[in-house]
């Protein structure tokens, strides 16, 4: 017998009644790609919150970029994001209009292009978790050429978990193992305070089923804590070096998450001293020109059900754009567009 398959009997055989979210893009993938869903036992459900960075970023970030890129700035992100729907179009549109918009694998590509082309200014459009954080804030202490800077989408994870648990009808979480290798641990041991049970999980499909085991292990015992099952990549400390950077670099503030509203100290920003390498700022009147007439009330995107799949209250398949106005060729809704996003997983997973 496998070790998945003898994790599964035993989860089968102390099974309850039990709603989990997981917390990361990568798991979903995992749980979807290998029908987890199918092979647990009913009672225990598992539900998709808003760990896709790309699926939480706002429309008016979206807008921000393409803002720039209209300029005849060159504007560099990750291959996602290029996809993502702003308010009137995507990235993708505008580099379709003439914009130059280019995929990059990291912002080092960005910064060499910047290098190799000292007459042009390059914008980096950087997102993502405190899982990327880190490389973005070791390459502004590296010191980028000057026609080089950044427009930022940094978001923390646990500030979004504690509105979710205010707010939702969820008994534990699984927490997201990229996040917690440069974090550690003890930064979701506010949760197992307010009673919810914690697990640190990899992303093999033995992982996940072993954080639902732990998980139900915890509730058999009557107890909540944060437990660790992804030891080979993750420290109770995390990365002190990584965080020690983003702490030089970043400054804590409000933001809007897409379809959570806006959420307390819950993005990182450039801190003043950092502020010749901060799109938002250098080119703050070339955005607030483009904004100006922008309308964030689209009567199609209204349809989509992607706020409350990131809250878990919904299904993509009870959302009336699924699989027809909305696919991953056409994404109306956020979630449609990664491959860490929900609606991309079910649609590519589940035989839509």
């Amino acid at each position: 017998m496998s070790a998945e398959s003898e994790i599964l009997a035993k989860i089968h055989e102390i099974s309850r009644p039990l709603r989990i979210m997981h917390i990361c893009g990568t798991h979903e993938r995992t749980i979807s790609r290998y029908g987890l869903r199918d092979v647990l036992p009913p009672e225990i459900e598992v539900l998709s919150g808003p760990g896709c960075p790309v699926c939480v970023t706002p429309e008016k970030e979206i807008d921000r970029a393409i803002a720039l890129a209209k300029a005849g700035i060159i504007l560099t992100t990750f291959g996602d994001m290029m996809r993502v729907p702003g308010s009137s179009g995507s990235l993708m549109d505008a580099r379709s209009q003439g914009s130059d918009v280019r995929m990059v694998y990291s912002i080092d590509d960005a910064i060499a292009l910047a290098q190799k082309t000292p007459d042009k200014k390059v914008v980096f459009f950087g997102i993502g978790f405190e899982t990327t954080a880190p490389t973005n804030a070791a390459a502004v202490l590296r010191k980028p050429p000057k026609n080089f800077s950044l427009i930022l989408s940094h978001r923390i994870v646990p500030p979004a978990l504690v509105e979710l648990a205010h707010e939702i009808n969820v008994d534990a979480f699984i927490a997201p193992g990229h996040v917690c290798a440069i974090t550690g641990t003890q930064i979701f041991q506010q949760f197992a305070d307010m009673g919810f049970p914690i697990v640190v999980a990899g992303f093999e499909v033995k992982d996940v089923l072993l954080s639902i085991l732990m998980i139900l292990e915890q509730k058999v015992a009557g107890h909540s804590i944060v437990e660790n099952a992804y030891t080979r990549a993750v420290r109770n400390e995390g990365n002190l070096v990584a965080q020690k950077m983003m702490q030089k670099v970043f400054e804590i503030v409000d933001s809007e998450w897409r379809g959570l509203g806006v959420i307390e100290k819950s993005a990182l920003i450039l801190k003043p001293e950092f502020a010749e390498y901060d799109a938002g700022l250098l080119y703050s009147d070339i955005i607030t020109e483009y904004l100006k007439d922008m309308s964030y009330s689209n009567p199609a995107a209204s349809l989509c059900q992607c706020a409350n799949i990131l809250k878990g209250r919904e299904k993509p398949e009870n959302c009336p754009l699924f699989g027809k106005k909305c696919t991953p060729t056409t994404p109306v809704g956020s979630c449609m567009v990664s491959q860490e996003g929900m609606c991309y997983n079910w649609y590519r997973y589940r035989g839509v």
